[in-house]
């Protein structure tokens, strides 16, 4: 004789819709890490972009150096030579701003003790380039670098007396 099992189904009844809520809390969760995951990717992308603006600028202020040493006037003398807003060459949203100026108040440098003291002496001059990037935008970089130069020249009268000691 075969009998049949009978099962208590009060627990059953207790426990509807516990697979819903598990469900749906679940489904919380990864709401929440989907979100969290696309603001932590925006604060990157812009992170990105900033960086990608500072490298830019950087460049700039690089092309201002490199441009001054070119085309300066190195005159030991004269005031400060000054280039302001200055387009990079092949950009469109690159500019620099560059300060030639003469170090020693246009003092020639004697060369040091034991090198042909007669025979030359250097000028010191200091390049301050300023790089900009999207000078106007909110986000625009700006990056500013100085470059120290020295100018070999003749000896200067005022540097070497008699017998090229002072």
């Amino acid at each position: 004789m075969v009998t049949k099992a009978h099962f208590r189904t009060d627990g059953c009844r207790r426990q509807r819709g516990a697979a819903l809520v598990v469900a749906l809390l679940l489904l919380l969760v990864i709401t929440l890490l989907a979100v969290a995951g696309m603001n932590s990717a925006a604060v990157e992308f812009t992170m990105a972009g900033n960086e990608q603006h500072r490298q830019n600028a950087f460049q700039a202020a690089e092309t201002g150096i490199e441009q001054t040493v070119v085309t300066g006037g190195f005159i030991p003398a004269a005031g400060n030579e000054v280039h302001n807003n200055v387009a990079v060459p092949g950009s469109a949203t690159d500019t620099y701003s560059t300060i030639l100026q003469s170090d020693l108040g246009g003092a020639a440098q004697p060369a040091l003790w034991g090198n042909s003291w007669n025979s030359f002496s250097t000028y010191d001059f200091t390049i301050t380039s300023t790089g900009n990037f999207l000078a106007n935008s909110v986000r625009g970089a700006q990056s500013t670098h100085a470059q120290g130069i020295a100018v070999l020249a003749p000896a200067s009268a005022q540097t070497s007396g008699p017998g090229g000691l002072n």
